[in-house]
């Protein structure tokens, strides 16, 4: 003779459970990876303001701060 079937709520929350684990899975991986993105987008910020200092370097070098009101 087959098995008794369990409970219904039983299997509801097994079944709740698993799709419970796999969010958390997944929202474990959104976590590293959007620290990834934060990390590669510092990076970047630091390389963008080393061009803004040299640019303002070379502008000042040859003289091109101009009038008022054309420098920023």
């Amino acid at each position: 003779m087959a098995e008794e079937p369990d409970n219904l709520v039983l299997v509801m929350l097994r079944k709740l459970d698993t799709k419970m684990d796999r969010v958390l899975d997944d929202l474990h991986d959104l976590k590293v990876r959007m620290t990834s993105v934060e990390e590669g987008l510092s990076g970047v910020q630091r390389r963008i303001d080393r061009m803004e200092d040299r640019l303002d370097h070379v502008e000042k070098r040859l003289d091109l701060s101009g009038p008022a009101g054309f420098a920023e």
